[in-house]
């Protein structure tokens, strides 16, 4: 009898990497440990998740009125009279975030509140269209089927690229890839390569815009390793699922339900002030007048919320610690506009598209195509639900001009919305995602810090595994429960990533090649 590999639930790629779970008891012997986890996104709910699943008593600490980070949502009453949610966007969960979608099989097993879209269509103002929906899902395929396909690419751009700069995007392993490309940027990694210029602002720009940076300023390394986890290193695929309700409704409100029931104290509307270290071992932590006591810590905050908490509690870990958390950057800000307009957009309009060449438009989403909430609405009224997104604005950018220009855009790329009234629109306005810099690497904490008690968890944080974005949340706040967990000899859970190397032993020996004979090439004659 054939033995069927094991794979995480879901997943396609027999290539996926299993990180196992480190022995130890299910629960705790005597008195459980205690942990505080501060904030109450996907990093601190799944520390929080972890560490409560074996038996520690745990403290969720989240500033806001209620969990979910950067994609929690709240209730806003619209001038038709009804009521909607509100969120700070979409977000789309690719098939690659085996970690985060563990953390939401705890409540919803069979994923049945997540819908995959049909397509990922990118277009730009030039007229020309991409699509994934046919592309091959395994590498090399994946690239090939891309390259053919496209109309960006052709016969003729061959012979003018530079198969050699591009050998990199085939042998991605950390942290070998920041030792090789984080010193360079993103645009000029790509410059390198010579991609045709249609393919590099319709195709590459559009995926690291994703990272709400400018390529000018994002490391490539960053960029290289995105390649790798969603297009040339995993055979998921780049199609994607979306929650088919609001995301409190889909995802948080049963979570924060799941750890209560696991006893987990949940304390939303609840700033940390200062953390202390205490000569017995442990925290102190206080929030307004409260003060308590826990046997270790994780910190799941932004950048800007963990620069300001350790501004006011020193001591907690070594000083180089501090001083590259004081190092870190903020992306720069971004709008996402929400129109609610009386009118349809095209049937045949996407559900999700990335754009570029639209000015500050960088993608549109019409919500009526896959969330609940959106689609009772749009029925009732005959209305659309339309969302825009603009990334990377410049630091002197006005939030009404901005606002005004995703509108104006939204009518180029949607004519029949010219037309349409807006019954009412919300517009947020935010600046709180991570900054990958260019030769930012080596500043960004690691899970652990120079205070066994004390863990970092969030987008932020480097792993040293093959994860982005929201799965590298989800993951880091999993790695910092299993480093607790092991100290106190207690079962951790197992981790999937995408395959950790270029899925090509060739591809990989001639980057390895060419790397060294570059090195070998820049040495002095002796």
């Amino acid at each position: 009898m054939t033995r069927r590999r094991l794979l995480p639930p879901g997943a396609l790629d027999r290539r996926a990497v299993r990180l196992p779970a480190s022995p130890g008891a299910s629960s705790p012997t005597g008195a459980p440990p205690s942990t505080a986890v501060i904030g109450g996104g996907i990093a601190g709910i799944a520390a929080a998740v972890a560490l409560a699943e074996r038996g520690v008593r745990v403290t969720l600490l989240e500033r806001e009125a209620a969990l979910g980070g950067r994609l929690a949502g709240w209730s806003t009453q619209l001038a038709d009279g009804s009521s909607a949610t509100m969120t700070r966007g979409f977000h789309a969960f690719f098939r690659q975030y085996y970690n985060l979608r563990a953390l939401l099989r705890r409540t919803d097993p069979h994923l049945e509140r997540l819908t995959q879209l049909p397509d990922y269509p990118l277009w730009h103002a030039s007229g020309l269209k991409d699509s994934f929906q046919h592309v091959p899902r395994t590498p090399p395929w994946s690239a090939l089927g891309f390259a053919l396909t496209s109309p960006t690419f052709t016969l003729g751009d061959l012979p003018r690229m530079n198969a050699r700069a591009a050998l990199p995007l085939m042998d991605v392993s950390i942290p070998q890839v920041y030792n090789r490309l984080d010193a360079v940027s993103a645009h000029d990694f790509l410059a390198s390569i010579r991609f045709p210029e249609a393919a590099h602002h319709l195709a590459f720009e559009v995926f690291s815009r994703s990272f709400f940076t400018d390529p000018r300023h994002l490391s490539a390394a960053e960029m290289v390793l995105m390649f790798h986890i969603y297009f040339l290193g995993s055979a998921e695929g780049l199609l994607f699922d979306v929650p088919n309700d609001p995301f409190p409704a889909a995802l948080w409100d049963p979570l924060h339900r799941y750890l209560e029931s696991l006893g987990v104290d949940v304390r939303v509307s609840t700033s940390v002030d200062h953390i202390t270290s205490t000569t017995g071992g442990g925290f102190h932590l206080t929030t307004g007048t409260h003060t308590q006591h826990d046997d270790a810590c994780v910190l799941a905050l932004d950048t800007r919320g963990l620069q300001h908490l350790l501004q006011n509690s020193p001591g907690l870990a070594d000083a180089p610690w501090y001083a590259r958390i004081a190092r870190l950057r903020t992306a720069p800000a971004f709008l996402v506009s929400r129109l609610w307009l009386d009118r349809p957009v095209g049937a045949d309009r996407a559900g999700f598209l990335g754009t570029s060449g639209y000015g500050n438009l960088d993608n549109v989403s019409v919500l009526e195509r896959w969330e609940h909430e959106a689609h009772t609405w749009s029925r009732r009224t005959g209305g659309s639900v339309v969302e825009l997104h603009a990334y990377a604005l410049p630091n002197n950018a006005d939030q009404l001009t901005e606002q005004s220009r995703v509108i104006d855009q939204l009518h180029l790329l949607y004519p029949e919305t010219r037309t349409a009234r807006i019954i009412d629109a919300r517009h947020e306005w935010r600046q709180d995602c991570p900054m990958f810099t260019v030769a930012g690497y080596t500043d960004r904490p690691t899970v652990a810090t120079s205070n066994p008690s004390l863990m970092v968890a969030g987008d932020l944080v480097r792993t040293d595994l093959p994860v982005a974005l929201m799965e590298r949340a989800a993951t880091s706040g999993m790695l910092a429960a299993n480093a607790l967990l092991r100290q106190w000899q207690l079962q951790g859970h197992e981790l999937w990533t995408v395959p950790s190397r270029g899925r090509s032993a060739l591809l990989r020996r001639l980057a390895t090649w060419n790397t060294a004979s570059k090195r070998g090439a820049a040495q002095p004659i002796r």
